[in-house]
């Protein structure tokens, strides 16, 4: 069996449970939303591993990284990445990481940027999955009428991030 190599990290603004795999990041994740258990069975099972508590040098580059983004000194992320999910997940994936730092967009327009205007629900499900919040960056697509929906990390936890990114974008 294969090893994922997990570290959990306390932030003010949350706490995360990181994890690399062969090199590559593969979990940066809320600590406890709702969803952890399946998001974390299905990196293991994708990968073919276990998760072992260790650090690695990909997990102290994405803290370092994470904690220059909450201070406003990083706007995009450098990090080797491992995408754990179905095609249609990494395709959605894909497009979250192509919204620019500070701009935010609806689950509408990602649907129509993945070329498939209606999957808006299969869209807003794939999104929910991500396992790499921040880095890959969901917190940016709210709802068709500008209103803040669907966040793992909590819908105050949301608005506090796109509050970080608005008052230094300008």
């Amino acid at each position: 069996m294969n090893t994922i190599n997990i570290q959990y990290y306390k932030h003010p603004y949350a706490e995360f449970i990181l994890g690399s795999y062969q090199g590559k990041l593969c979990l940066c994740d809320f600590r406890y939303r709702k969803m952890r258990s399946a998001v974390d069975e299905r990196i293991k099972r994708i990968l073919y591993a276990d998760f072992v508590e260790k650090s690695d040098d990909v997990l102290a580059a994405t803290r370092a990284q994470l904690e220059e983004y909450f201070l406003g000194e990083r706007k995009t992320f450098d990090l080797p990445l491992l995408l754990a999910g179905t095609d249609f997940q990494r395709s959605v994936w894909s497009a979250l990481s192509n919204i620019q730092y500070g701009d935010r967009v609806t689950y509408q327009e990602l649907a129509v940027s993945i070329g498939n205007d209606a999957a808006v629900r299969a869209v807003g499900n794939a999104n929910g999955a991500n396992a790499l919040a921040i880095i890959i960056p969901c917190h940016r697509v709210i709802g068709t009428q500008g209103e803040l929906i669907g966040y793992g990390g909590g819908l105050s936890l949301k608005k506090r991030l796109l509050e970080l990114e608005q008052n230094l974008f300008i």
